[in-house]
């Protein structure tokens, strides 16, 4: 389940904080959250957006809004300059090119966010609503050798459904 953050917009501008009804209080004391801080709040409240949370904005004047924040993945820590690189001997393997598998469906509405079930990947559709998923094997392998032979593309606008067996 996602924190429910709720912020309320008093008249004054200033931002009172709830994170699953709990108050959620400024860094500083004294300091309240504002319209100028807002960016603050959202990486305090989602951990630098590791954390993904449901904000919903209740303004002065009555209006509502609400919004999911997604997390992002961490990126990893780049190795210290002072870490000597490891020398490539003759036996290091060359990393591979992948190998692709293109599935293609139909149906979809323009532009929007189709679902690659096993889900592995997300694509967009097309401007003429047709999608196209461009497929890892390598990353599949393990699945395929599984018993696992077919791709789901999900429009997450549409609802369209398209089932296509891999090659």
């Amino acid at each position: 389940m996602l924190p429910h953050v709720v912020i309320t917009v008093t008249e004054t501008g200033a931002l009172e904080v709830t994170v699953d009804g709990a108050a959620f209080p400024p860094p500083a004391e004294g300091q309240g959250w504002t319209r100028g801080t807002f960016g603050e709040l959202m990486d305090a409240v989602t951990a630098d957006r590791t954390v993904a949370v449901r904000i919903e904005v209740r303004e002065s004047d009555g209006s509502v809004f609400t919004d999911l924040i997604h997390a992002r993945k961490p990126t990893p820590p780049q190795p210290a300059e002072t870490e000597p690189r490891q020398p490539r001997s003759k036996h290091t393997k060359a990393k591979q090119a992948p190998e692709l598998v293109e599935v293609t469906g139909e149906g979809f509405v323009p532009g929007e966010d189709i679902a690659v079930a096993l889900i592995v990947a997300h694509t967009d559709a097309t401007g003429t609503g047709h999608a196209r998923a461009r497929l890892d094997v390598s990353r599949l392998a393990g699945l395929l050798d599984d018993g696992v032979g077919e791709v789901v593309l999900l429009g997450r606008v549409s609802g369209t459904v398209q089932v296509r067996r891999l090659p």
